[in-house]
């Protein structure tokens, strides 16, 4: 009988090591312009039920920093790298990160045994309008929205594995997103699959969704807010609308995993690319700064990981996170192997996943255009040298003159002058392009191929 207990006990180890190495699904999902005011449990005044019980399920990290807009956010969390290192400065410079340059994340998955999908926007970076050209960045499918040939939202130009989508007035394009990322999954269940999932809510125009009261009318008439609004003055009903909508198809695709009995087997991360258009609040207070701002609310954005049985349920973390860190936390958790020959700036978090310390950051980097900084637990040091007191972030950033320094202030400049230092940016690709060059180079791209077909 004592034998017998130990065999179990033996096999049921066994079992439980090999359930632990298993490589997880992972759902990265990255929400447009939703910085942490747009979620109720971030301490904002929104209804977010869906993404409350995620993080109620999970892990909610506090202190997660992407760059303060579009274009950079993305590259950072696809190549893991730094700005100055991919040339992906500012909003323009997308066409900057070629993939026979950059490794993304979803080749490195997909050399792992990863099926891999993308469903949403990729228009900030370039070179994603064939099938080839989705297989180059590591993606077996994709449905994205095409920016250069019109709407995101109701009647959108999308372009699915390089052909043109057929829509009609009805189709909406958060719907046909999920709706294609859920089936990808059913075809995919039975083997471990990578989506990224880069939703085009909530960015501006701020329409009417599928849900609002307005009707089926408002979908043409909606408009952006006013400017009035965007600084908080007035609130648009419509944008409660588009973050209700987001959410509720968060939760339709837990529900989807639900049903497919797919949780225990799949990793959901969801954040946004940077922080909120109109400045909000956390808890009543509002934050400094938003969107294209270099100030924390311009970057500092919601972050919810939930894996059902291995993160801890409930769990809050301070620990710094950048955006650069999804790189190596998917890698480790796939059991991947990371690019030779490649500089990459991401530390993985995903021990505390499984509910262990892990090695958090010491410090993370924030850069747009020829503006960046480093930023300790609670210290931040700028490109100028200007050092910040961040006890008070995300809501103030005090400044710290050289002859008021207290001995705590100058050992973090000592610190994160070192970092910079380390990095050197300067050292990197400086030079910004203007907005629109990158569409430039991809329509002068497209024509040469037409031109090309047709000779």
């Amino acid at each position: 009988m004592k034998r017998l207990l130990i065999l179990l006990c033996a096999l049921c180890l066994v079992a439980g090591e090999s359930l632990a190495s298993e490589k997880p699904n992972i759902i990265f999902i990255l929400a447009d312009d939703y910085g942490i005011p747009g979620v109720g449990c971030c301490g904002g005044v929104y209804k977010t039920p869906n993404l409350d019980s995620l993080a109620a399920g999970g892990i909610r990290f506090e202190r997660c920093l992407s760059a303060p807009l579009c274009a950079p956010s993305r590259a950072l969390c696809m190549f893991g790298r730094y700005a100055f290192r991919t040339g992906v400065l500012d909003n323009g410079c997308g066409a900057a990160a070629k993939p026979d340059k950059e490794v993304s994340i979803a080749k490195t998955l997909k050399q792992a045994g990863y099926a891999t999908a993308l469903a949403g926007k990729w228009s900030q970076l370039s070179y994603l309008e064939t099938a080839e050209e989705g297989r180059a960045w590591g993606f077996d499918e994709f449905l994205r929205w095409d920016k250069s040939r019109g709407e995101r939202y109701w009647k959108p130009a999308l372009n699915k594995n390089g052909q043109v989508v057929p829509v009609t007035d009805e189709s909406y394009a958060p719907d046909m997103f999920h709706d294609f990322v859920v089936d990808f999954i059913k075809r995919h269940r039975d083997e471990p699959f990578f989506v990224y999932y880069p939703t085009t809510l909530i960015h501006g125009p701020i329409l009417a969704t599928p849900d609002s009261k307005e009707g089926a009318k408002s979908k043409a008439e909606g408009k952006p807010k006013s400017k009035g609004e965007r600084k908080g003055k007035g609130e648009n009903p419509l944008y409660i609308d588009n973050i209700a909508y987001l959410d509720k198809l968060v939760g339709k695709l837990v529900a989807a995993l639900d049903e497919m009995k797919l949780r225990e087997k799949t990793l959901i991360v969801f954040t946004g690319d940077n922080g909120s258009v109109p400045v909000g609040t956390i808890n009543g207070r509002a934050v400094d700064g938003h969107k294209s701002h270099v100030n924390e609310g311009g970057s500092r954005v919601p972050l919810i990981a939930n894996w059902k049985g291995t993160t801890p349920a409930g769990r809050v973390l301070k620990d710094l996170v950048g955006f650069s860190d999804f790189y190596a936390t998917f890698s480790e958790l796939a059991g991947a192997k990371l690019p030779e020959g490649v500089t990459l700036d991401s530390r993985s978090f995903a021990p505390q996943l499984r509910g262990e310390k892990g090695t958090p950051r010491e410090w993370t980097y924030v850069q747009l255009g020829a503006k960046w900084y480093a930023r300790n637990d609670g210290w931040k040091l700028t490109e100028k040298g200007e050092l910040f007191d961040m006890s008070d972030a995300p809501f103030a950033q005090k400044p710290v003159t050289v002859d008021a320094q207290t001995a705590e202030a100058k050992a973090a400049r000592e610190q994160l002058q070192g970092v910079l230092d380390k990095l050197n940016p300067a050292g990197g690709v400086t030079k910004e392009r203007k907005k629109g060059d990158g569409d430039k180079k991809q329509k002068k791209r497209k024509k040469n191929k037409k031109d090309a077909a047709n000779t």
